[in-house]
């Protein structure tokens, strides 16, 4: 792989992209935000091959919002080749996945403030990177599909927002991809059918760690943390989807979330993947659900 010329980042050292198969430029472990404190925020950046600003895919990792890495997608895809992260820079976006503190570090609203944060990075660094930062989509899966849908519903009116890294850029995208994300914390256990690997409602579940103690006992924070509770008119639209044999988190979350979004009046592409349970493990054709979120991607950044 060899070196490109550098690219200057505002706020931070030169950045020397390799040059991965059919010419797409990658930049690793860029700091896009620095908090007293804490390990420095990182992304990594796929860019494609384009004569024209680039739309982006901010994708944001899944792992029950305590493990995970912005290296991994999903685990049923993380082997493919060529990877998935560069299939999507080859159908023509730049693609940055993003890092943010982890329930071990910070309880929410951290999670979404980081990634807020990464998009209104982009946004400053634009021309550099050669990015049209107004045709963003944010793609998750699991915890990231949560936190894509929490950016998707917020990020216009400036809800949750924060002051990690650049502030007074949008926060905002023009689209949302979330893939089995939890959406309604309040609800998850009471919905759940006995069949799962964990309680929803103890203060060690992935819930009650993202909002600091049992979800019962906390339901204002649990609400807070919940996209379910930001749906409005104007929402960018949306494709959700969801194994129907998820055991981690019950398909009627997707489910709920989706009837909300067509209830206000948005744009929402729902799937139910039969006989697939969380991450698509037990999905016929995960290459399919793939194409089909990319083909979303592509057509609500064409306008």
């Amino acid at each position: 792989m060899s070196k490109e010329t550098a690219i200057t980042l505002g706020g931070h050292l030169p950045a020397e992209p390799r040059t991965l198969a059919d010419g797409v430029r990658f930049l690793e472990g860029i700091e896009y935000a620095t908090i007293r404190g804490f390990r420095p925020l990182l992304l990594d950046i796929y860019l494609p091959v384009s004569a024209v600003p680039a739309a982006a895919v901010v994708f944001v990792h899944g792992g029950g919002w305590g493990v995970g890495t912005r290296r991994s997608m999903s685990p049923t895809i993380d082997d493919w080749a060529p990877p998935a992260f560069e299939r999507i820079a080859r159908a023509g976006f730049a693609v940055a996945t993003v890092d943010y503190r982890l329930t071990g570090e910070a309880i929410f609203p951290a999670q979404l403030h980081d990634v807020k944060s990464s998009v209104r990075w982009l946004r400053s660094n634009a021309e550099a990177l050669g990015i049209d930062g107004d045709r963003t989509v944010a793609w998750g899966a699991s915890a990231g599909g949560h936190l894509a849908a929490l950016l998707g519903l917020t990020g216009a009116a400036g809800v949750l927002e924060g002051d990690v890294g650049v502030t007074g850029v949008s926060s905002s995208v023009c689209g949302v991809i979330d893939w089995y994300g939890p959406t309604d914390l309040v609800a998850m256990e009471g919905q759940s059918d006995g069949s799962g690997p964990m309680d929803h409602d103890s203060a060690g579940s992935p819930e009650g760690s993202l909002i600091g103690g049992v979800v019962s006992e906390l339901p204002e924070r649990a609400r807070e943390a919940s996209p379910i509770s930001y749906v409005h008119r104007g929402a960018p639209p949306f494709q959700i989807k969801h194994g129907a044999a998820d055991k981690a988190v019950p398909r009627i979350q997707s489910q709920s979330l989706a009837t909300a979004l067509a209830h206000a009046g948005g744009r929402v592409d729902f799937e139910l993947v039969e006989g697939s349970d969380h991450m698509w493990i037990g999905a016929a054709d995960v290459e399919a659900i793939f194409e089909s979120s990319l083909e979303f991607a592509l057509e609500v950044t064409s306008a």
